[in-house]
This record gives structure tokens, C-alpha cells and sequence, in this order.
């Protein structure tokens, strides 16, 4: 089964996220992946700075991203003065209608640029639904279902890297790319992924 990707215009510039880095990174292909993605993708320099090493988990993300940005395949960019008012405004005020600042600054970029936001969080994605309908969005998810990464890694390295960034990277997916996500990796290991909602993970348990 193969995942139609939101991600079809090869023009769009993509602005990720500081939690899709870290997915990436936990793939353990992300140069390919991101060279067979026929877009730019950029990530706020509000953005790169929680990219940090966690060393508790073993994980070297800065180390990573830095490696990604010294090739050329990601390019860290930094607000504008209409940016930053954007900024501003997602995140000052009650929790419930803020963002964090990297998710903030992810969506200011984009918006300012047309470009797409790529956020895995529900909050933001609702957030932005009710304050910027004219934003599109994506998410990891749609990054590594993306046709030319589809072709590129083919169906058992994309099923490894998937579940890579979801054990590693505890990667949160969005409920309607649940089926497939299940279907690429297969039930035994779904169920060894807790950032998958129950309902996928227990799959195996009820087949």
C-alpha cells in the first residue's frame, strides 16, 4: 500500500520542524531522504536550537543536523521583522492557544514564505487551522511517504527507517496515516512503538 503524500508540488519550499529533525535523524538515512525530496527544506534558526544532543538516549541530533546543513541538503534561515510578530502572537497567551517556539517559528517562516509547515503536533495543526487557513501543513510522515523517498529507499529500508524514528525518536503520527505505518513496518513491530495511538499497536494482539 502506498501512502499518497501531501507533499506533491516539487517547488514548495518545506519548513521543518525542530521534532521532524530529530525523526529524521532517527531514520538513519536522513542525507537520503532528503536528497531523493526534489524540495528545499529549511529550518528556523528558533527551530535548530532545540535540535540538542540527548545524550541520555544515545542520540547526537545538533551533531546530525549540522552534518545535514554542511552538505547542503537543509539550511538553517532566521525570522523577519514580520515574522517575528507572527512569532509573537503563537506564543504569548493561555497554554491552550500557544505554541512552543520552535513549532511558533516554524509557522511564521512558513507562512511569511508560502511555504509548507511541517509539524507533527495535533495542537499546532489545529492551531493553525483555526489562525492560518491558508497554510498548508505536513508531517514526517508525509516527508517519508513522499513518492521520490518512497522510490529512493524502496519498501524495506522505508519500513526500517519508519520504525527506527518511531522507537528512537518516539514519532508522533496523525491518526488517518496510522493503517499505513502499521502496514510498512507490520503488526509485531507496530507493537513495540509507544507514540503510536493503542488502536494501531494492538493490532496484533486482536489478529
Amino acid at each position: 500500500m502506498r501512502l499518497p503524500s501531501c507533499l506533491t508540488d516539487p517547488n514548495a519550499l518545506l519548513v521543518a520542524d525542530a521534532s521532524v529533525a530529530i525523526n529524521l535523524n532517527a531514520t538513519g538515512c536522513a542525507a537520503q531522504i532528503l536528497r531523493a525530496l526534489p524540495n528545499r527544506i529549511v529550518i528556523t534558526g528558533v527551530a535548530a536550537d532545540e535540535v540538542t544532543d540527548d545524550r541520555q538516549n544515545g542520540r547526537r541530533d545538533a551533531e546530525l543536523l549540522a552534518n545535514l546543513t554542511d552538505e547542503g541538503l537543509v539550511e538553517i534561515v532566521h525570522l523577519s521583522e514580520a515574522a517575528e510578530a507572527v512569532f509573537g502572537q503563537l506564543v504569548i497567551g493561555p497554554a491552550i492557544e500557544t505554541l512552543d517556539d520552535g513549532e511558533a517559528a516554524t509557522i511564521a517562516h512558513a507562512s511569511e514564505h508560502g511555504g509548507i509547515a511541517i509539524i507533527d503536533e495535533r495542537k499546532a495543526n489545529r492551531i493553525c487551522a483555526q489562525r492560518f487557513a491558508e497554510l498548508r501543513m505536513a508531517s514526517t510522515i508525509d516527508v517519508l511517504a513522499n513518492r521520490s523517498v518512497q522510490d529512493a529507499l524502496g519498501r524495506q529500508e522505508l519500513g526500517n527507517a519508519v520504525f527506527n524514528a518511531l522507537r528512537q525518536a518516539r514519532m508522533r503520527i496523525l491518526p488517518h496515516h496510522g493503517a499505513w505505518v502499521t502496514s510498512l513496518i507490520g503488526p509485531e513491530r507496530a507493537s513495540l512503538c509507544g507514540s503510536l495511538p493503542p488502536s494501531f499497536r494492538l493490532l496484533r494482539a486482536s489478529s
